[in-house]
């Protein structure tokens, strides 16, 4: 565990980008879904468990801070274009899935549509900054 305290500079950068006409509980519910499927991409993502002053333990969470962005549908077709052009795997969450109760029929619904014209709220990724910086063009700071 690096108990330092000094700024790191990671390598890496970590963004989730939302669809900017979503209901604010959806934006919380995409960005928990997206979260959950970056931080179980690496075993290397999720530092050590927390412990307050009083020994209580806390679950771990990501190493790195994340990037909440928004955009139209358009950006959000255009990243997740460029991003598997780049060979980037990311996660996504598609309208259909605002009407799924499982994960079982989270993944028929996606697989029922073509990539191009699955109907994104939201997409998660991480990678090199030059990267996710390239693949989110276009996206803006979420408000």
């Amino acid at each position: 565990m690096n108990d330092s305290l000094e700024p790191v500079r990671f390598d890496t950068k970590v963004s989730i980008v939302l669809r900017d006409d979503l209901l604010p509980w959806q934006q919380l519910n995409v960005t928990a879904f997206l979260m959950s499927g970056i931080a179980t991409s690496e075993p290397d993502l999720v530092g050590e468990p927390y412990r307050d002053a009083d020994a209580t333990d806390y679950l771990p969470m990501l190493r790195q801070p994340v990037l909440v962005l928004s955009a139209s549908a358009e950006v959000l077709a255009e990243a997740r274009s460029r991003a598997i052009g780049r060979g980037m795997t990311i996660a996504i969450y598609t309208r259909d899935l605002f009407s799924t109760g499982h994960d079982a029929a989270n993944r028929a619904a996606v697989a029922a549509v073509n990539g191009a014209s699955l109907d994104l709220v939201g997409i998660g990724l991480r990678g090199p900054r030059n990267a996710v910086d390239r693949v989110v063009k276009g996206a803006r700071m979420h408000d």
